[in-house]
Formats: C-alpha cells, sequence, structure tokens
C-alpha cells in the first residue's frame, strides 16, 4: 500500500477498535473500575505489569490483586499492615509475577505517594526529548530504588533495549485524551505526542506485514523505527495506531 493509502486504512482502523467495547476483554478493564486517579494508576500499573499470556487470565490476575487490597488501592497502599504484606508474600499472582513481587511494589508505591501527589510526575518528559525512552529509565530508577530485588525484572528498561511494551500500554492509557471513554488521559502534564506504540508479538508482525518496521526483533530498536513512521500518520496522537494494530493482530484479518 501507498503512504495515504496505508494511512486511510489504518485510521479506519483505529476508527473501528477505539471504543467502549474494547474494555470489556481487554486488562484496561481493571482501572476502569475506579474514579480516584491514584487507584486507577495504581490498578493500572499492576494490570499493565502482568499483561503477558492469556487475556483472561490477566484481567483474572489483576482480580485476585484487587481483592487482597479491599477493591481500594490507593487506601490500601497507604494504610496496609505489616500483617497484611507478610499474608500476601506465599501467595501466586499471575505466572513468574508472586506475592513477594506484589509486596515490594505496595511498598513502593507507598514511598512514592508519599512524596507525590501522582505517579505523573515520576514521568515528566524534558524539553530536549521527543519519546519516552529517558522518562522511562527515570522512572524506573525512582519506582525500584538502588537495592538489588527479584521484581527488577518485572519493569523493563529501554536501557537495556527492551520495547518495554507493559509501561507503554500504562502511558497510553494514562496520558492519551481523546473522549473514546477507552484511554483515561488522567495526566494533564504530558503531550501524547510523545507516546509510542506498545510493541510486541502481535503488533510487532503485523507492523512488519504492513511494511511499517523491517526489524526483526521486538525491541526498543523496532519502537523507535515505528515511532518515525506513526507519527508521519499522525504526529499529535501517534499511539491511536494501537488500537489499528492491536485488531487487525486479533481477528487475524491479514493472515
Amino acid at each position: 500500500m501507498k503512504f495515504e493509502e496505508l494511512k486511510i486504512f489504518l485510521d479506519e482502523k483505529a476508527d473501528q477498535y477505539n471504543n467502549p467495547g474494547f474494555i470489556e476483554n481487554d486488562p484496561i478493564q481493571i482501572p476502569h473500575r475506579f474514579s480516584l486517579k491514584q487507584d486507577i494508576e495504581i490498578a493500572g500499573f499492576l494490570a499493565a505489569t502482568i499483561s503477558w499470556g492469556n487475556r483472561k487470565a490477566i484481567i483474572q490476575s489483576a482480580e485476585k490483586m484487587l481483592d487482597i487490597m479491599g477493591n481500594s488501592p490507593y487506601d490500601f497502599v497507604m494504610n496496609h499492615s505489616e500483617n497484611d504484606l507478610r499474608q500476601i508474600k506465599d501467595r501466586s499472582m499471575h505466572r513468574t509475577f508472586n506475592g513477594e513481587d506484589f509486596t515490594y511494589f505496595i511498598e513502593q508505591f507507598n514511598r512514592i505517594y508519599q512524596e507525590n501527589e501522582s505517579l505523573e510526575s515520576l514521568f515528566k518528559i524534558n524539553d530536549s526529548e521527543t519519546s519516552f525512552l529517558h522518562a522511562i529509565e527515570r522512572f524506573r530508577n525512582r519506582f525500584l530504588g538502588t537495592e538489588k530485588h527479584r521484581s527488577h525484572k518485572h519493569v523493563s528498561s529501554p536501557y537495556k533495549n527492551s520495547s518495554t511494551k507493559r509501561i507503554i500500554m500504562f502511558l497510553r492509557w494514562m496520558v492519551r485524551k481523546d473522549k473514546r471513554g477507552v484511554d483515561f488521559g488522567v495526566w494533564e502534564n504530558i503531550d501524547q505526542k510523545h507516546l509510542s506504540i506498545p510493541l510486541d508479538v502481535h503488533t510487532g508482525n503485523i507492523s512488519r506485514k504492513l511494511g511499517l518496521i523491517s526489524r526483526m526483533q521486538n525491541d526498543w530498536k523496532a519502537v523507535e523505527e515505528l515511532d518515525l513512521v506513526i507519527r508521519k500518520f499522525d504526529n499529535k496522537d501517534p499511539a491511536k495506531y494501537d488500537f489499528a494494530l492491536f485488531g487487525l493482530g486479533v481477528t487475524k484479518e491479514l493472515l
């Protein structure tokens, strides 16, 4: 397809899938159960962190975490007892994300929210930056701290050439503002023009099939390659094409 034809095609697909019906079978339904910004952030970050594998299983695992937190994530993060955490530590959560990881995340959230009203302040983009590359790494350093812990593997690093798919997906949820009812847009001070596509096996394969990227690995270099193309399609809201690529992947329309 020529550039204009491809843009029209992807615009149509983004429009088709970017609607409230998308929420029902997607992990984004987890933060959609809340209205308080901090609840949305915590529930969203946890759901995004475990977003690998079967979507139904991801949602069930996220619901288990919400139940443990009494379906009040922010209140639990700020007011839990040591005994609360002890009861979690040996429980399984989702695949390799276990109770020890969950308690570590709760402790880090507690520390962060004592110093910040919102996670947004940890993802601020500097004037010279055009993507979340450095912001994600700064967040990672602030959230994880300096002490080694098994949980560090659950927060990927773009500096290590990871596509950081789950963090980028979380950022789309928090930053995008389009009044379609899917993404939240609760972060007021970060421009959505800096967002990228959460790159995984499905979106990567569809991107190659459409000639959007040539790189074979789904890594940060591939994210940057895709950025260059999708920002030509829409430089104010490039991440909307995530709906198009994801939708094409799920429906197997191009196979």
